[in-house]
């Protein structure tokens, strides 16, 4: 016999499915293989290929990121509610979901493996964020059963068989509304609502021929539900045209809109372009306006009082009106940070290892939005462990800003090959970018032709040069050596 309370679980589990709920039946029946591929394919922006990891990324690379994806599900879960030990038993029972981010992680970003680039932490963290939001908003509270039966279906039997008849609770099971409220639902009901003529609302019609499908449309609404009522001429159709004449593509608008909807329901007049003319007096260059906007499209979006914080910050770590000009146009994500709560204490634990924080700032500003409990010590106290001291890995972060951006598994994989190159600690002082190379596709392949050479070049040399460059430095230094 089931107990009452296992019961009230199954009932509430059926509270949250919104699309599968039915008076008469209490039977959840996902189709989970195809709505999770369906928005792995279309809510990214390229197709994901799962056999592209076996033939391109390296099995080490593939086991750090594993990871790292494994960090960024963790968080997220955390931030939905779970506590540790229900996150971490979460993770210990996706296997096959933590493949599927890896996969899905790989063909966004395909190009850059291809050239033998690898992912920052905050990069995989960016491109797999919004994928788990999404699906969230798909699932509600049954995420973890997804995550952890991927790629099948949670399903729960109908309770009128499996419980022996055990009496339902009084109140029977929530409407879809227990997730999403009535705001929502009407919403949602907009999005695809069949008017007289059989067509769907011209605004709804115009955002698919731009390029959006529905259920891109329906994911946004959910989080946005304000988006589903916005007027095809008086908000939306104005913003579009706006971006183009921007010099935005039109290729990527879709993805500025998924991004910040809310740029539909701000007053071009009013609002928009006043904003824009303030951040051009703040350093944002007006030429590059639509790279800007589809790098952070919630620029747009921010206060007056919250852009002029961020840039007078700026100044006051000693960056130029040049300076602050490039930073705000090249990583405007910069203004998302709270100048107190993020940039001031990162500029403080930066100081205290003898950074030049402005210099840092200038070439690396992400650095600022990391964690300094989860991100910056945990990296510190690696190098350290490894007999660094505290001016060296000062000079390290100073000389390649981008260092603390990496995941401490990337860090320790690149260390352990190192420490077997016979190359001294001194030489990852003066060239520090050598973790920013891919070990398998760049710095093993040519340590060992180097080796079979039998000469000896520069860490920086043996990287970053082009490879014929490298095999010029190579002939020099084998001449160099046959006539001495």
């Amino acid at each position: 016999m089931i107990s009452f309370m296992q019961v009230r679980t199954l009932n509430t589990k059926l509270a949250f499915l919104s699309r599968t709920w039915r008076p008469p039946l209490y039977r959840i029946e996902l189709s989970f293989p195809q709505k999770v591929s369906f928005c792995a394919a279309k809510y990214s922006e390229s197709e994901i290929d799962g056999s592209f990891s076996l033939r391109v990324v390296p099995p080490t690379l593939v086991a750090a990121e594993k990871e790292e994806a494994k960090a960024v599900l963790t968080l997220f879960l955390k931030k939905q509610g779970l506590s540790n030990a229900l996150a971490a038993r979460a993770i210990n029972r996706s296997e096959s979901f933590i493949d599927h981010l890896v996969s899905r992680l790989h063909s966004v970003h395909k190009s850059r493996y291809l050239v033998g680039r690898e992912l920052t932490t905050l990069e995989i963290r960016d491109a797999l964020n919004p994928y788990l939001e999404a699906l969230h908003e798909e699932y509600g509270s049954i995420l973890v059963d997804v995550v952890e039966s991927f790629p099948n279906p949670p399903v729960v039997e109908k309770i009128e068989e499996t419980v022996e008849k055990v009496p339902l609770p009084v109140t029977p099971a929530s409407p879809p509304s227990a997730v999403l409220d009535s705001k929502k639902l009407k919403a949602l009901a907009r999005v695809s609502d069949i008017g007289p003529t059989g067509k769907l609302p011209p605004h709804i019609l115009y955002l698919v021929e731009l390029g959006m499908d529905i259920e891109r449309i329906r994911v946004i609404t959910c989080k946005f539900p304000a988006f589903a009522y916005y007027s095809l001429e008086g908000k939306i159709k104005p913003i579009v045209e706006f971006l183009l004449d921007l010099g935005v593509p039109r290729s990527q608008i879709v993805t500025i809109l998924s991004k910040r909807p809310q740029l539909c329901g701000i007053s071009l007049s009013e609002n928009l372009i006043p904003t824009m003319a303030f951040l051009e007096e703040l350093g944002i260059d007006k030429e590059k306006w639509a790279k800007v906007i589809y790098r952070f499209p919630a620029l747009l979006t921010y206060s007056r009082t919250k852009l002029r914080a961020t840039a007078d910050f700026l100044y006051e770590m000693g960056l130029s009106a040049e300076s602050v000009s490039k930073v705000l146009t090249r990583y405007p994500n910069i203004i998302s940070y709270s100048v107190e709560d993020k940039l001031r204490p990162a500029t403080e634990y930066f100081r205290s290892m003898g950074v030049d924080v402005g210099v840092l700032l200038y070439r690396c500003p992400q650095t600022f939005g990391l964690s300094i409990e989860a991100n910056l010590k945990p990296v510190t106290e690696f190098f350290e462990d490894k007999g660094f001291s505290m001016a060296e890995i000062g000079i390290m972060v100073s000389r390649y800003g981008a260092l603390y951006t990496f995941s401490l598994s990337k860090l320790v994989l690149k260390w352990e090959f190192f420490v077997t190159t016979g190359y001294p600690k001194s030489e990852l002082v003066k060239f520090p970018q050598y973790f920013g190379y891919s070990l398998e596709e760049r710095i093993k392949p040519r340590f060992a032709i180097m080796t079979d050479k039998g000469v000896r070049l520069l860490l920086n040399q043996m990287l970053s040069l082009s490879e014929d460059g490298f095999n010029k430095a190579l002939e020099r230094k084998l001449k160099k050596l046959l006539d001495s």
